[in-house]
């Protein structure tokens, strides 16, 4: 009987210092994933934080500004647009204005139509 009862004894001592390695990854294991999770929320509170600033970059206002300060870009208008045709040739989008005549200078007079 003795040795059932050492028998014994050893498959306790062994199965009592399997119960206490298991426990102890257990709680290391629920540490890492309680560290994870705050790493998560860290994570997303970032990113969120990162979508607001992304968005406030992007205004309409805030990129005219840019464009017009560090690209030198300007607003078209006609007297500055020009149209290509097919054939290569450059159509102004504004016929260009006549000549200014000085005051001084006998030029035609405008006809009146009656």
């Amino acid at each position: 009987m003795t040795r059932l009862n050492l028998l014994l004894l050893l498959a306790v001592i062994g199965t009592a210092l399997l119960l206490v390695h298991t426990q102890y990854q257990s709680r290391q294991l629920y540490g890492q994933y309680y560290r994870a999770q705050a790493e998560a929320r860290t994570l997303e509170t970032e990113y969120e934080r990162l979508q607001v600033e992304r968005r406030a970059q992007a205004t309409p206002l805030r990129i005219e500004t840019l464009v017009k300060d560090k690209l030198k870009m300007r607003t078209t208008t006609p007297a500055i647009t020009l149209y290509v045709r097919a054939d290569g040739t450059v159509i102004p989008a504004v016929p260009p204005a006549p000549p200014v005549v000085p005051a001084g200078t006998p030029a035609a007079a405008p006809r009146s139509t009656r």
